[in-house]
């Protein structure tokens, strides 16, 4: 059947067929296909030559639509050109789910052509524009596999995300890290073939409230010589959705132009075996000048993040934020589509989370809850770098982190998942962006 060069799709609450402008034959033709407007139910309709001349999406009970539906209507859709219609809510949002639901990642096999989203005058074309490409940057890093983005690799393209905004860039990289004192980044990469690294990024004016966002940059995590399982290792090239995640915040800033001075700092490593690994029960010490012993190679993204956060710190930023896909126990409190934060500072807090609920990034406030803080005692060093007993892990790793961060005006540590292991509205399968829109809408809020 031949199909018209924009095909309207109409979103439609369920009970809800009446009130889209349909003539008495589409009707007929839904309701003898049994489409009442079903969540997730797509249905074609045939012109008088039965031609497609347009398409119905369910969106189920009005109460209960998600703000992304069209993001569900866009990974079931054939290839063409689609406008939206009908029950879309905030056309921007709208706009931005479709897109998102229509990601695919083909770096490595052709994927057939998806549907393209025409923009109606009433969707902002630019938060669209921007809020897509910071999701497909995550998402695209995320899924690319550690053989093809190592340390080597993310640093070429760090840089060059870099100058495409007009953004400095600097990097600190193999024993440099030693000289200018990151001692935990060297300790956990050095095992690796790819020299561990210290990436940064800044832009903005000088006078301009600091803002500073640090990402964890594991390429792949093997667990060190706490070796994982290898069922553990399978999605462990997803170790740097937080520097992923971080990047394509910074792209939302950048590009919307937020009155802020960014600094972006990345720590990269691979966490390798080697005869040189970092050992359990080995001493560390911080870049802060903390001793850290080591009761688990496999929680080395502290490590990497605490050296990077205390350099963060040294600025007194406005506000200062990390992403990090770090512990498994935030998956068993809250399951992959619910991130936990944590922040030292309620009204920011508040507001990420209500910035999040708005644009379909949901998280939960996890608490700093001091008593834990025993938890991290060494009995050789200042501090353990895992808790003892296996409660309350991603507390206990917030805790670590939080030791290291005293200057800042106001710190938040997002533990992700970064990964969809099933599909839902604008997040297929896979590698998938978190927090990114909740902390954009904050900023925005805050200083835009």
């Amino acid at each position: 059947m031949s199909v018209p060069a924009v095909t309207p799709l109409y979103l439609v609450d369920e009970r809800a067929l009446e009130g889209i402008g349909l003539s008495a034959s589409q009707r007929r033709w839904a309701e003898a296909n049994g489409f009442s407007g079903q969540r997730g139910k797509l249905l074609a309709l045939p012109d008088e030559e039965g031609a497609v001349s347009a398409y119905l999406f369910g969106t189920g009970a009005e109460a209960d639509r998600s703000p992304f539906i069209a993001g569900l209507a866009a990974s079931a859709l054939p290839a063409g050109e689609y406008r939206l219609a009908g029950a879309t809510g905030d056309v921007t949002t709208a706009a931005i789910a479709f897109r998102l639901g229509a990601y695919r990642f083909d770096r490595y096999r052709k994927s057939k052509p998806g549907p393209v989203l025409v923009l109606s005058g009433e969707a902002d074309a630019d938060e669209v524009e921007r809020q897509v490409t910071a999701a497909s940057l995550a998402r695209d890093l995320i899924n690319t596999p550690a053989g093809d983005l190592g340390p080597d690799a993310l640093h070429a393209f760090v840089e060059a995300f870099a100058a495409e905004r007009g953004m400095a860039f600097s990097a600190i990289v193999g024993d440099a890290l030693l000289e200018q004192n990151f001692p935990m980044i060297h300790a956990v990469g050095r095992a690796s073939a790819q020299a561990p690294r210290l990436l940064d990024l800044r832009w903005g004016d000088e006078t301009h409230p600091k803002v500073t966002l640090v990402g964890k940059g594991v390429t792949f995590d093997t667990g060190g010589l706490d070796i994982k399982s290898a069922a553990g290792m399978l999605t462990m090239k997803k170790d740097m959705g937080g520097a992923a995640n971080v990047l394509g915040l910074a792209h939302t800033i950048v590009s919307a132009g937020l009155p802020v001075r960014l600094r972006v700092l990345l720590p990269v490593v691979e966490n390798a075996i080697a005869g040189n690994s970092f050992r359990p029960g080995d001493i560390l010490r911080s870049r802060l000048g903390l001793t850290v012993e080591i009761g688990n190679t496999d929680a080395e993204g502290r490590l990497i993040l605490a050296d990077a956060l205390a350099l963060a710190d040294e600025e007194e930023p406005e506000v200062l934020l990390d992403m990090a896909t770090l512990t498994g126990a935030a998956r068993v409190a809250l399951g992959p589509e619910l991130p936990a934060f944590y922040a030292t500072d309620d009204a920011w807090a508040a507001e990420t989370v209500a910035a999040g609920l708005a644009a379909e990034d949901p998280l939960w406030r996890m608490p700093l809850y001091a008593p834990y803080d025993g938890q991290l005692a060494s009995k050789i060093a200042d501090i353990n770098n895992t808790g003892a007993g296996g409660f309350a892990g991603s507390v206990t790793a917030a805790l670590f982190l939080r030791r290291f961060v005293s200057r800042a005006k106001a710190w938040m540590h997002f533990d992700i998942f970064a990964w969809a292991p099933e599909a839902r509205p604008a997040r297929p399968v896979g590698a998938t962006d978190q927090a990114i829109r909740a902390v954009y809408g904050a900023l925005k809020q805050r200083f835009g």
